[in-house]
């Protein structure tokens, strides 16, 4: 069973998916403001996040941001918002969130994603697979998304984790950026924003100058031996 916690300051929303989450043998607990999430998080732990966008206090975005500063492994958030911009998406993936789901929403198409991203954050690794990945100068552990090398010993967020890991499974071969949106952002389609781009210069500025070739207009290619 898995802990959920619901953000909103609508208590109708919270009811309903407090039933709805319980009914499919989820625990959860709620919060009706940002800083009451965030207090909340510093005393428990929770598998995975419903965040409201727009809320009293401290807003969804500012919860993103500083869970992204002070929560190296922050459980993974979804946003739902009745905000249909297409820049509230993107602040929003560009601040840590795996999905984004538009209110009003069908109760069996939410309960779909939060299987995906709860199977995807408790994945744990096959048996006899190395907890480490070696490669270019570059250690990263895999239990505490942690990379290492010369120079630099730092803990990396959930997308540049996911990122890093990703480049270094494929090494020498050029990762498309729809892919690489696919399999780290869990997207569809690429709506447009530059996420990849932007989790890049954050890798980037954390490595000193990783074996990470841009492949213009195409994506990422790893070639460190």
């Amino acid at each position: 069973m898995s802990t959920l916690l619901v953000v909103d300051d609508e208590p109708r929303v919270v009811s309903f998916l407090t039933r709805f989450l319980v009914a499919e043998g989820h625990s959860v607990v709620s919060a009706d403001d940002g800083l009451a999430a965030l207090e909340l998080l510093g005393d428990r732990a929770v598998d995975l996040i419903l965040l409201d966008l727009v809320m009293p206090r401290c807003n969804g975005l500012q919860v993103l941001s500083r869970m992204a500063e002070s929560m190296p492994d922050r459980p993974p958030v979804i946003v739902l918002s009745a905000v249909n911009e297409v820049s509230a998406r993107v602040q929003a993936l560009d601040r840590g969130a795996v999905d984004f789901v538009q209110k009003p929403f069908h109760a069996s198409e939410l309960m779909a994603r939060v299987r995906r991203h709860l199977t995807h954050a408790a994945a744990p690794r096959a048996a006899g697979q190395d907890r480490f990945i070696t490669a270019g100068g570059i250690r990263l552990d895999l239990d505490r998304r942690r990379a290492s090398g010369t120079g630099f010993d730092v803990v990396l967020t959930e997308r540049e984790f996911g990122l890093l890991a990703h480049l270094m499974r494929r090494q020498g071969e050029v990762c498309r950026k729809d892919e690489l949106l696919h399999d780290i952002w869990g997207l569809e389609f690429d709506p447009g924003s530059n996420v990849v781009e932007v989790c890049m210069r954050r890798l980037r500025c954390k490595l000193g100058e990783p074996p990470i070739e841009t492949i213009r207009g195409v994506g990422y290619c790893f070639y460190g031996a």
